[in-house]
């Protein structure tokens, strides 16, 4: 399973964002590279962001969540076209596992580090 993974939930239907597009980036001394995109599958969820060998490294990540598109094939109005997570991964937490889920309505959204 990759290091990332990641689940979005859709609270206004209580169902998860399939076919969301999701892109992940590390950031460097020249800006943002990116590492993996992918969609979401008919459960929310992407398993295989990153290949099952690829190993992270301490620094600064962020995930862009494709709001806008979703919500358009949806047929319906939102107010974020995109949702950024920006988060660290220290030195100490290079073995561990990181789940980032997103919980997404039209006007609002919600994250934690999942397990």
């Amino acid at each position: 399973m990759s290091q990332i993974t990641t689940h979005v939930l859709n609270t206004s239907t209580g169902k998860p964002a399939n076919e969301l597009a999701i892109r992940l980036e590390q950031k460097t001394a020249t800006g943002w590279q990116a590492l993996a995109q992918g969609d979401t599958n008919s459960d929310g969820r992407i398993a295989t962001l990153l290949a099952d060998d690829h190993v992270l490294t301490a620094g600064d990540y962020r995930m862009t969540f494709d709001i806008k598109s979703y919500f358009d094939r949806q047929q319906e109005s939102y107010f974020y076209p995109y949702v950024e997570i920006v988060f660290s991964i220290a030195e100490s937490e290079l073995s561990d596992h990181f789940h980032i889920p997103l919980l997404l309505s039209p006007y609002g959204y919600s994250t934690y580090r999942g397990s």
